[in-house]
């Protein structure tokens, strides 16, 4: 469409049709050129990067080479096809020309993209924040209240009979979780430290109900401080190898826990031992795996590796974060 636009709105009145065309087709051919030059290279690799000096170098070389290139084109088609071979050729003025009109078509049509896609991204931008807005206003329809929460938490503690020092201590631990999980993660990471420590609590919980000849180990090597991790990343590792962890007569029966850092690099791996019956592969790779999968790719995209391996006797789980 863009081409009849040009040929029958801007060709010369003296030319006939076929001469017209054939000229202007020429024109569009390197028009095109240059425009998804821009398009595909110039303008989402070094305009958008901020590469303003390479970009302009790259915009106004494309059109010279072009334009360069249309000077022998034109004098082709005038000699050859359309046979005026008596003409003389300005070849500068040639060159000027194309360079001035191909830059300027070049400009109006990357400007018109530019103007749409803005427009389209404004347009999703917009969606989002709607959907954003309704997903927060279901939320806090549906939160209870936190001070009621630890309020009958503290009442409940207050009945527990002093003696029963272990059900009070897990109480105390069971409401320090939840204090983390309202208030300390609504954020997208957070210190490590502070992650650890949630998980701490869950595997002192877990332990007090699994079988006391289940061996639970947790191995956390010298992490520093300010390492910071998305929170719930691995606890539904964890939550999977307490909820799937067998346990056999005759042999070993484990959940092992280890998490180490080194050269800006996070190393998880945890295993537990499986029941030997069938089917069991099915049940672990539940909707919490699926979603952390998910997560990982939305907040570590390329920056990470998981491996979930099934053996005969046992699971495992290892996952790599890079700059953790």
């Amino acid at each position: 469409m863009a081409y009849f636009f040009w040929v029958f709105i801007f060709r010369n009145g003296t030319l006939v049709l076929t001469r017209a065309i054939t000229i202007q087709f020429c024109y569009l051919i390197f028009i095109a050129a240059n425009y998804y030059l821009n398009a595909s290279y110039t303008i989402p690799y070094l305009l958008n990067k901020k590469r303003y000096i390479r970009f302009g170098i790259c915009f106004i070389m494309g059109i010279a080479f072009t334009s360069a290139i249309r000077v022998p084109v034109s004098e082709f088609v005038s000699t050859y096809i359309f046979n005026r071979g008596n003409v003389r050729f300005n070849y500068f003025s040639i060159f000027c020309n194309s360079f001035v009109n191909i830059t300027f078509w070049v400009l109006v049509i990357l400007t018109g993209k530019m103007i749409a896609e803005k427009i389209r991204s404004q347009l999703y931008i917009e969606q989002v924040e709607k959907e954003k807005s309704a997903n927060e206003l279901n939320f806090l329809r549906a939160q209870f209240n936190p001070h009621f929460l630890f309020n009958s938490i503290n009442s409940i503690y207050g009945y527990i009979d002093k003696s029963n020092k272990e059900a009070r201590n897990m109480l105390l631990v069971f409401s320090d979780m939840l204090r983390y999980q309202l208030y300390e993660c609504t954020v997208d990471y957070i210190d490590i430290d502070r992650e650890l420590n949630y998980i701490r609590n869950y595997v002192a919980i877990q332990k007090s109900r699994i079988d006391e000849r289940i061996k639970v180990s947790f191995y956390t090597g010298k992490i520093d401080g300010n390492v910071k991790i998305a929170p719930f990343l691995l606890i539904s590792f964890i939550e999977n190898a307490f909820k799937y962890v067998g346990f056999n007569e005759n042999g070993r029966n484990v959940v092992e826990i280890n998490l180490t850092y080194s050269g800006d690099m996070l190393f998880f791996t945890i295993t537990n031992t499986k029941d030997a019956f069938t089917g069991q592969s099915k049940k672990a790779l539940g909707l919490g795996i699926a979603n952390t999968k998910r997560r990982l790719e939305l907040l570590y995209p390329y920056r990470h590796e998981l491996t979930i391996i099934e053996k005969e006797d046992c699971f495992e789980v290892i996952l790599i974060l890079a700059g953790a």
